[in-house]
């Protein structure tokens, strides 16, 4: 009959990595691990319509995440191009103005399409979204946050080998450079 393993816990994990290193002059290590507070269940407020606005639930893709610069895959001077905005934007996809499903399933189409055209680098415009909120702090606008989260769901994600700000010229922080994938013989997708 197999044992069924332990599982260790993160903090357990640190402690064990940890015994050998000594803390800094000055400093002081906690070592009160066992009292840790319960996770706070926080509700969700959603207006009445909020679930006429709610996207589709995603579909977790088995590639690692993206983020803004990754580039698993690509040789260091296509990143560096793609980087300064050196390569040949071959579509154009302006999301200002959508409310958010609109958007993303604008942007489904979108990768779709372009990675069965065989195009290679394309621009998606959020814009920056910026406000201030009733404490006067910045907030980042709802689709700069959420176009990274839908370039990492499938089927996108098995489109994209990489995705980066851009450069001023093209929008900065709020368009995106989006590297996709090559589209090789006998590709159905």
């Amino acid at each position: 009959m197999a044992k069924k393993k332990k599982e260790i816990d993160d903090a357990d994990l640190l402690a064990f990595a940890m015994k050998d290193v000594e803390p800094l002059p000055g400093r002081e290590i906690k070592k009160d691990l066992d009292n840790k507070p319960p996770p706070e269940k926080t509700a969700i407020k959603r207006s009445p319509n909020a679930h006429l606005r709610a996207a589709p639930p995603a579909k977790k893709s088995d590639q690692p995440t993206l983020n803004h610069g990754d580039t698993p895959g690509l040789d260091k001077r296509s990143a560096q191009r793609l980087k300064r905005g050196q390569m040949q934007i071959e579509a154009r996809l302006d999301l200002h103005g959508h409310r958010q499903d609109e958007a993303h399933r604008a942007l489904n189409g979108f990768i779709a399409g372009a990675a069965n055209a065989g195009k290679r680098c394309v621009l998606v415009i959020t814009g920056k979204g910026l406000k201030l909120d009733n404490s006067n702090e910045r907030q980042v606008g709802v689709l700069r946050e959420m176009v990274p989260r839908w370039l990492n769901e499938e089927p996108n994600r098995s489109r994209i080998l990489s995705f980066n700000h851009a450069t001023q010229a093209d929008g900065g922080t709020g368009a995106l450079y989006v590297l996709l994938k090559r589209k090789r013989a006998g590709d159905r997708s």
